[in-house]
């Protein structure tokens, strides 16, 4: 199994990309590139513009402006020459609800001249129990390995998996990270949307935050996570009478933010500042309840960078 594409020359690369519906601007400026062989994510929650960009980049939307080239294609004015080396797993897959698994498998590996087989799909994607169900019959997370499936049928190069784990338990969506690291390890170049910090963590080489059309940051987890925090998270359940005003001023203290009913104080004096949250709820006849320390994560660079958390 080889690929066309060379570490030198990457195999995505976006400059100024615009795509507005009206007033909205979806995709407001994006510029990225992704290398051969690597798995690259784009991060963001719903409304950041990850769809749109995506689908700009598999040819099935024209952007207003900006340059796209995929796998050395110009995918604005040659889309069609893209589709025979690419595989597709999108957010929300339209499956032919009487069609069985390996029915469906064996018509989409009719679309290509060449094709990996329909059993080893079925095996690689842990349906072997499913294979002569109705994908009508499938639960949410079956239609989504189906749907990997499909997106792998062509032997492609490069493979877009938006939202792939969404609908699957944990174990599933662990057999999917496995999955997408074999194609890593196969040469081949993985892009990723993900609303789990975890999956975008494990899986990822470099990634990109969006938020409302633009990318506010990209770099690898450690890259992301030192430009923004040295510092390490003490963390409890929020208390009504103890303000940011006061934490602040405690010792150590760099920045207070609010996540889910928990507040989060980022310090560099760990010990300290513990100290004085505690004598803080004591003064006022109360103990921070669920009180931890961890050290800074992607979570954290988002909520830094937008104001609220990855899944809001």
């Amino acid at each position: 199994m080889t690929t066309t594409s060379t570490a030198a020359d990457p195999v995505i690369r976006v400059s100024g990309l615009h795509k507005h519906y009206g007033e909205t601007r979806a995709v407001d400026g994006v510029s990225f590139e992704v290398p051969a062989g690597t798995v690259f994510g784009l991060l963001g929650p719903n409304g950041a513009g990850k769809t749109t960009t995506v689908e700009v980049l598999e040819g099935l939307r024209t952007p207003d402006a900006g340059e796209v080239r995929v796998l050395g294609i110009d995918t604005v004015h040659h889309p069609d020459d893209l589709k025979a080396r690419i595989g597709v797993s999108l957010q929300t897959a339209a499956l032919y609800p009487r069609l069985t698994v390996v029915e469906v498998l064996d018509l989409f590996r009719s679309f290509y001249p060449r094709s990996r087989p329909s059993d080893e799909l079925v095996e690689l994607m842990d349906l072997g129990e499913k294979r002569a169900t109705r994908t009508q019959d499938l639960s949410g997370g079956q239609r989504q390995r189906l749907s990997v499936a499909l997106a792998l049928v062509n032997d492609p190069e490069l493979v877009f998996l938006d939202e792939p784990t969404t609908g699957m338990d944990p174990a599933a969506r662990r057999a999917l990270w496995a999955v997408v690291l074999g194609l890593k390890a196969e040469g081949r170049t993985v892009l990723l949307t993900t609303h789990y910090m975890e999956e975008a963590e494990v899986l990822c080489d470099r990634l990109a935050i969006m938020d409302h059309g633009h990318i506010l940051e990209e770099g690898t987890v450690k890259e992301l996570i030192s430009r923004r925090f040295q510092e390490r998270a003490v963390r409890f359940d929020r208390i009504e009478a103890l303000g940011d005003e006061q934490l602040t001023a405690m010792p150590g203290v760099s920045s207070v933010k609010h996540e889910n009913g928990e507040v989060l104080v980022y310090t560099r004096d760990v010990a300290a500042t513990i100290g004085a949250v505690l004598a803080a709820a004591e003064g006022l006849g109360v103990e921070p309840e669920n009180l931890g320390v961890r050290r800074a994560t992607l979570e954290d660079v988002f909520l830094d960078l937008t104001g609220r958390a990855l899944r809001d």
